[in-house]
């Protein structure tokens, strides 16, 4: 298979998450050394799985081939040809102890974006973000070393509310680029939203995306609900996610007040956001 070398998963953790430049990956900035490079690794694993899905300039075969040798590298002996990161992140997960059906997951929900790309449901497309969004932060508890029912809530409430405003900020160029869409049909007719209109906005689109939008939010107030029945030392650790918690809300809501053109633009923080945000994950670490 002669994909790229960031699919195929040649590059060490570090260097994938450099290139990446997302705010996900600025959130570790702040976090001790070992924690970081722990991270980074978790990180990779996610980011060259989500490319291997998204490249569409190879075909869907050769895609699934490729998730299936990450597959393969998750347990038992690591196979000649397995992906150059294998190694450490199964290295990491043991040290970490994260179960290795939690990576299976975030595998197989990545997988399913080569077979499924539309949800009758929010139940449905609730399945779908559990894998790829809160089973990483089920995954992530485990590096920051937070444990118990309460940290479990808010990594499942804040995965949801992190991809669902996700899917909203991309809802336009999903559908454009890759055909997608990660809306709930059933809602789309419920507000007489044609496919087509995600594209060109309206006032029934407009409507449509507020109902989504109060989704997330709800989200986020059963994460911020949870992070209160945490000790003050695992607040302070979870210092990260209380970044992209922040960086998503930004989007969220700078998306409300512009009344949803995701169509016509792509929202994005900007430099002050972003040191305003590390400066308060550093913040965070020490006045939890």
């Amino acid at each position: 298979m002669n994909a790229p070398s960031a699919i195929a998963g040649a590059e060490n953790a570090g260097a994938v998450t450099a290139r990446s430049r997302s705010n996900l990956a600025l959130s570790f900035l702040a976090l001790p050394r070992p924690v970081r490079e722990d991270m980074e690794i978790l990180y990779a694993f996610c980011r060259i799985i989500d490319d291997i899905a998204d490249e569409t300039a190879l075909p869907v075969e050769e895609r699934r081939a490729a998730l299936a040798e990450w597959g393969r590298a998750l347990a038992g002996p690591l196979p000649d040809g397995a992906p150059a990161l294998a190694g450490p992140l199964r290295a990491m997960a043991a040290r970490r102890g994260i179960p290795e059906g939690l990576l299976r997951e975030i595998l197989t929900g990545v997988e399913m974006d080569l077979g499924q790309d539309r949800y009758e449901t929010a139940e449905a497309l609730a399945g779908y973000c559990y894998r790829v969004a809160c089973c990483v932060g089920l995954a992530s508890l485990r590096v920051f070393g937070c444990e118990g029912p309460a940290a479990e809530c808010y990594a499942i409430a804040l995965g949801h509310a992190l991809q669902w405003t996700n899917i909203l900020r991309d809802v336009a160029s999903d559908l454009r680029e890759r055909g997608r869409v990660y809306l709930p049909l059933e809602d789309l007719r419920r507000f007489g939203v044609a496919e087509e209109d995600l594209l060109t906005g309206g006032e029934a689109f407009t409507q449509l995306m507020e109902f989504e939008a109060a989704r997330a939010e709800a989200h986020f107030s059963a994460a911020a609900a949870a992070k209160r029945e945490l000790s003050r030392t695992d607040r302070a650790r979870l210092s990260a996610a209380e970044f992209m918690g922040d960086a998503y809300r930004i989007l969220l809501r700078r998306m409300r007040a512009d009344r949803f053109r995701v169509f016509a633009q792509t929202y994005r923080l900007g430099s002050a956001d972003k040191l305003a945000l590390v400066a308060r994950s550093v913040w965070r670490r020490v006045v939890p």
